[in-house]
């Protein structure tokens, strides 16, 4: 049986929603002590294989050494100072991971990331974000329909 994953886009020359976040949850940009933790997160988020991560040392080394790789467009949610939901993305306005820790899913991170990166994107100027997603992800697949993410093509892997 093969297995598919989903490009989808969300086109930014439409108005987006402003960012709501929930109380008690604040935003950072990835640093070197976040390395560790948001690494653990991905690692917590791709178990039930929706996705997959390298070991911490190869993941590190690939994402600092990444042309499209900018720590001001890692946005980590933190909760009492822990590392609770994390979106990755790259310069070409690509969502790489997006991942919010089992005990924070329904509080609304998700969305909220989301708008944060549509918006982050639309002020430098993009057409669009792409991601991509295991098409039997339907958790993920919801929320991206849910935020106006369209399919553009269906790939096997």
């Amino acid at each position: 049986m093969s297995e598919y994953c989903l490009l989808l886009r969300k086109d930014l020359r439409e108005p987006v929603p402003p960012v709501q976040w929930p109380q008690g949850f604040t935003l950072a940009a990835l640093s070197e002590e976040l390395l560790q933790p948001v690494h653990a997160l991905l690692s917590l988020g791709y178990a039930d294989g929706n996705g997959s991560i390298e070991a911490l040392q190869d993941w590190q080394h690939h994402l600092l050494h990444d042309a499209e790789y900018d720590p001001d467009l890692c946005f980590v949610l933190l909760f009492e100072g822990q590392a609770v939901a994390v979106a990755q993305t790259w310069t070409s306005a690509y969502l790489k991971d997006l991942v919010v820790h089992p005990r924070h899913q329904g509080q609304g991170l998700g969305s909220a990331l989301l708008h944060h990166v549509f918006a982050v994107f639309q002020q430098r100027r993009e057409a669009c974000v792409d991601l991509k997603v295991m098409e039997h992800n339907h958790t993920a697949r919801r929320l991206y329909q849910k935020h106006g993410m369209v399919l553009i093509q269906r790939e096997a892997l």
